[in-house]
């Protein structure tokens, strides 16, 4: 075990993207999975949504790294005939005082290399989609879905063929910096201990990336930044969708909004809304439905009662709580914190599924420059 190049904590959609990188390029990676298989936390609890990259700071890691892997991700979908669809996506003033906000929203996706939006008229809005009801609306024709679960496995595939090996029920116990490389102390679910001794260690634990960093020897503990919870349920829609495009209303802070999203099958479900929690718990209150009829009629009118049922939640390890300004991914490398050939991922919430194989590379060049 002392020839493992890396040894990655997290076996979610980044984690996937950074061993399948790291394994094409021949090192040798073990992927350390708490769970029983893949991408069971964040990964496969989202809108599934590839993002065109509109609403992230111009210069920010998430504006980067988002329009950087959406082609990406598109390419690789169409190479390993990953299903997925360029749906495009409307982004709706519900109201004449919001239409200010649509342009500026037009106005950073320039500033972030996005130049494909429309700025559309109620009534071009509306002829596109007949059900909506809106004051104007931002076509985003880049903007798509991808079958996530389906993704995941064609990475782990990737990754197994050039020779990364997985440990799944198998948490990181701790490790320390050594003047040899990386210790990296597991323990799987049977209780049995085992010490991995590695060039460089990846955390890339999602939810639980503090605390593996906090169990890091030699780490500064100062540069472990915060966490806040942000559970986002859904509710799915009971009857046909009557959009061909997903809808997002202006966003809202803390998330983007109650919108409507389509699985490939072209079902719809909505959400996520923002409820912020102290501990990681996917229940959906069914009494939250109300605050999504309200929501939802105001770009569809004709929901009908009874229409919505629970169907699922996600937690975003966001870095920026209530009422705080939205925060950028948190990548440190080497440069960072000088505890070694480490790389913690801190807040990779939305966009990091569209932009998980951007990411790899960006982390890869963190540990192997050059």
């Amino acid at each position: 075990m002392h020839d493992i190049d890396c040894v990655i904590a997290g076996a979610g959609v980044v984690g996937l993207a950074i061993a399948r990188a790291l394994a094409q390029l021949g090192r040798a990676v073990v992927v350390v999975e708490q769970a029983g298989s893949v991408g069971t936390g964040t990964s496969s609890r989202n809108s599934e949504v590839i993002h065109a990259g509109v609403y992230y700071a111009p210069g920010s890691l998430k504006a980067r790294l988002c329009v950087e892997g959406r082609e990406r991700l598109y390419a690789y979908c169409r190479k390993h005939n990953v299903a997925h669809a360029r749906t495009g996506k409307l982004i709706v003033a519900v109201e004449p005082g919001q239409l200010d906000r649509l342009r500026a929203i037009q106005d950073n996706a320039r500033s972030c290399g996005v130049g494909d939006l429309e700025l559309l008229s109620r009534g071009e809005a509306e002829s596109l989609e007949p059900a909506l009801q809106c004051a104007g609306a931002l076509l985003s024709p880049s903007t798509g879905i991808v079958d996530s679960h389906a993704l995941m496995l064609s990475l782990r595939g990737d990754a197994e063929a050039a020779g990364a090996s997985f440990a799944f029920l198998t948490t990181v116990a701790g490790a320390a910096v050594e003047t040899d490389g990386i210790r990296i102390d597991t323990q799987d679910t049977e209780g049995e201990t085992y010490a991995l001794q590695a060039g460089a260690f990846i955390n890339a634990a999602g939810l639980d990336a503090q605390s593996v960093a906090r169990r890091i020897e030699g780490f500064p503990q100062d540069l472990v930044p915060p966490l806040w919870l942000a559970r986002g349920n859904y509710f799915a829609l009971s009857s046909r969708s009557p959009f061909s495009r997903l809808i997002y209303p202006v966003p809202v802070h803390g998330g983007l909004g109650v919108h409507l999203t389509l699985d490939l099958a072209g079902s719809a479900r909505f959400g996520p809304d923002v409820e912020w929690v102290e501990s990681v718990d996917y229940t959906v209150d069914p009494g939250r439905s109300a605050a999504f009829y309200a929501a939802i009629r105001r770009y569809w009118p004709d929901l009908g009662d009874g229409a919505l049922l629970p169907a699922y939640a996600g937690i975003r390890p966001k870095l920026s709580g209530p009422g705080q300004p939205a925060a950028d991914f948190s990548i440190q490398g080497p440069a960072d914190h000088g505890a070694g050939r480490i790389v913690n991922l801190f807040g990779i919430e939305s966009p990091g599924l569209t932009a998980s194989l951007a990411i790899a590379d960006h982390v890869v060049e963190l540990i192997y420059p050059g």
